[in-house]
């Protein structure tokens, strides 16, 4: 069952939370784990007539997902992966481009160092939550084109 957090101009542009810290203090209060990729966002922004944009391409888009990252940073386990959350996610967060032939394409480094910043919060915060973390660390990297080395879980 997925869960949606709607979000308009007016929270987006207030920098406001409460749409997204409503549904997700509810999470917590149910037990996470039972909530495991079943969160998306139904973003409203209205753009002038004619803008090209992409949501993660407005800064104020952006920099509301990046004060919801530093009060949630392990919110990736609870976005719905298979319908493309968890790739939104990363374009609001990791600078990157638009090309018509390839579609996303993001900055190298930006992304690594993205990829790397969650793996070890999401390690962590698993294992505080006693949920198993091996395979899903790994698909996540997948999900980015990445594949880690065992030797990197051998740290948690």
């Amino acid at each position: 069952m997925t869960i949606a957090i709607a979000l308009n101009n007016d929270s987006i542009n207030n920098l406001d939370l409460s749409p997204a810290q409503t549904v997700i203090d509810q999470l917590l209060q149910e037990g996470v784990a039972s909530h495991e990729q079943q969160l998306s966002f139904d973003i409203k922004y209205d753009l002038e007539p004619g803008d090209p944009r992409e949501l993660s391409e407005i800064p104020e888009v952006r920099l509301w997902f990046v004060r919801l990252d530093a009060k949630y940073p392990w919110l990736p386990f609870l976005l719905d992966w298979k319908a493309g959350e968890f790739a939104r996610y990363a374009a609001m967060l990791v600078p990157h481009q638009f090309s018509s032939q390839d579609g996303i394409q993001y900055n190298p480094e930006a992304l690594e160092i993205f990829l790397m910043h969650k793996i070890f919060i999401l390690g962590d915060w698993l294992k505080q939550q006693d949920i198993p973390s091996l395979s899903r660390l790994r698909s996540m990297a997948q999900m980015l084109g990445y594949e880690l080395d065992d030797a990197l879980f051998e740290i948690f």
